[in-house]
């Protein structure tokens, strides 16, 4: 996990939410969470999973978080299956979640 200090070498911004395109979620079967939450989680299938640009990775419980819209760098989202607050981050390519430790 990276703390507060690592997160600078990371590009971090808030997006606009002029431009964000909006996904239509389906409920996929994930029963670790109530019911009404169910689409916006999925199981984390492994190293072949490939995350569309509304799904971050949640590092500390391996779980697929999505969005109705576009995640951008600066985005905070909730895990709800571990309570954990994430912020995205661009790691070159890459979108990747980091825990939040305020």
């Amino acid at each position: 996990m990276l703390n507060t200090n690592e997160v600078s070498k990371y590009f971090i911004c808030g997006g606009s939410t002029d431009n964000r395109n909006r996904f239509t979620l389906v409920d996929t079967g994930f029963n670790e969470v109530p019911l009404v939450y169910r689409k916006y989680y999925r199981a984390y299938v492994g190293n072949g999973d490939i995350l569309s640009e509304n799904e971050v990775l949640c590092p500390v419980c391996r779980v697929i978080i999505r969005s109705e819209s576009t995640l951008y760098p600066g985005d905070k989202v909730f895990c709800l299956v571990c309570s954990s607050w994430l912020q995205v981050v661009m790691d070159g390519e890459r979108r990747i979640a980091i825990p939040v430790f305020d």
